[in-house]
């Protein structure tokens, strides 16, 4: 693992200059141009949390892969979009993306305490990167208030765990005061990335009487230690429900192996896995993404190994904003008059409903 004592800094100030991720033994010398290329055009930024937990030794450390600058970010396929999700056409005003009917995102911030190398938002988010304002923020908030379908907010970014206490709490009264809004989701990687961040100021700041979830994305079993298991601790013991998000891949979690472990210690730490996400089409990511047909098995072989509890729905956002699609294995085929022939984890086939002794 990486020694940092050499860092002439706070113990809990993430890394941000290539020259700190060879000072910290994260990279060999010889690899700081190739960094400084990546790093004038994507955001870089390793917490200490998961600096510690890299591997140098292996040129595929999972770990490594999710978060060190890679020159393959600068090679961008035909394919590839700036927005891949289509965010911005389903924008009404700045800080709001309205796709589904019932819920909105929110994106107060666009600061995060790491920058993932495969991330969908990677032209958006950064050092600099766009906050809401306040006149902006009583613009976003009183959309909300002006549209009484929304049931939910997912709150993301950027991650809106590194908003200050008091901003927390402010954000969380506003959505509080609106009488149709149901359900407050936060999106975020700070318990898992930045877990002393997850203290008692900042789990006081979520008080509400609404049903509060908080969404920890987590790609991989390694990360989930000690310190984080403390921080999802923390927050599940005051009622807060959690659930996991992963992002399907390859060379870091694309395995059954790798999966299973990763799902069994969410459950574990009573985080219920919700989304597998299927590789985004943003810049520079292709040396991440799967296919969906590799996602597919995948999911079929979790299907007979792991409990129910560890299953989350694999899924693909579809570019252009029009959202989520599950993209899992199918395991039923209609055969017409009413019957389908549906598929065990072990691949045997059974006709539904069965046939009567006199139809054979």
């Amino acid at each position: 693992m990486t020694d940092l004592a050499t860092l002439p800094t706070a113990s809990n100030r993430p890394l941000r200059q290539p020259d700190e991720l060879v000072r910290a033994g994260l990279v060999p010398p010889e690899r700081l141009a190739e960094l400084e290329r990546v790093a004038q055009r994507y955001a870089v930024a390793i917490t200490p949390a998961m600096a510690d937990l890299v591997d140098a030794t292996d040129p595929d450390d999972p770990i490594a892969r999710q978060f060190v600058p890679d020159a393959r970010e600068l090679e961008h396929r035909p394919e590839e979009l700036a927005d891949p999700i289509g965010d911005h056409s389903h924008s009404p005003v700045k800080g709001i993306v309205h796709r589904y009917p019932d819920r909105v995102l929110l994106k107060p911030s666009h600061a995060c305490p790491v920058y993932c190398r495969f991330c969908f938002r990677r032209e958006m988010v950064g050092p600099g990167g766009e906050a809401l304002d306040p006149a902006e923020f009583a613009q976003a908030i009183q959309y909300i208030a002006d549209h009484p379908e929304v049931w939910e907010v997912v709150i993301t970014g950027g991650d809106p765990l590194m908003l200050s206490p008091r901003r927390l709490r402010e954000l969380v009264a506003a959505l509080d005061a609106i009488p149709h809004v149901a359900v407050i989701r936060f999106h975020s990687r700070v318990p898992v990335v930045d877990p002393a961040r997850i203290d008692a100021k900042l789990v006081a700041a979520l008080a509400t009487d609404k049903a509060l979830w908080i969404a920890v994305h987590a790609n991989h079993a390694r990360e989930l230690g000690a310190a984080q298991a403390a921080a999802c601790r923390r927050l599940s013991q005051v009622g807060i429900p959690l659930l996991g998000q992963t992002v399907l891949l390859k060379g870091v979690n694309d395995d059954v192996a790798t999966l299973t472990e990763l799902f069994r210690r969410l459950v574990a730490l009573r985080i219920k896995p919700y989304y597998l996400h299927h590789g985004d089409l943003a810049p520079g990511t292709a040396q991440f993404r799967t296919t969906i047909d590799e996602g597919q098995a995948l999911m079929r072989a979790l299907r007979g190994s792991i409990s129910g509890l560890c299953q989350p729905t694999y899924v693909l956002d579809i570019p252009g904003g029009h959202g989520k699609a599950p993209v899992g294995p199918g395991f039923v085929q209609a055969q017409g008059q009413g019957r389908w022939l549906v598929s065990d984890f072990r691949g045997s086939t059974h006709v539904y409903p069965p046939m009567a002794p006199g139809e054979r």
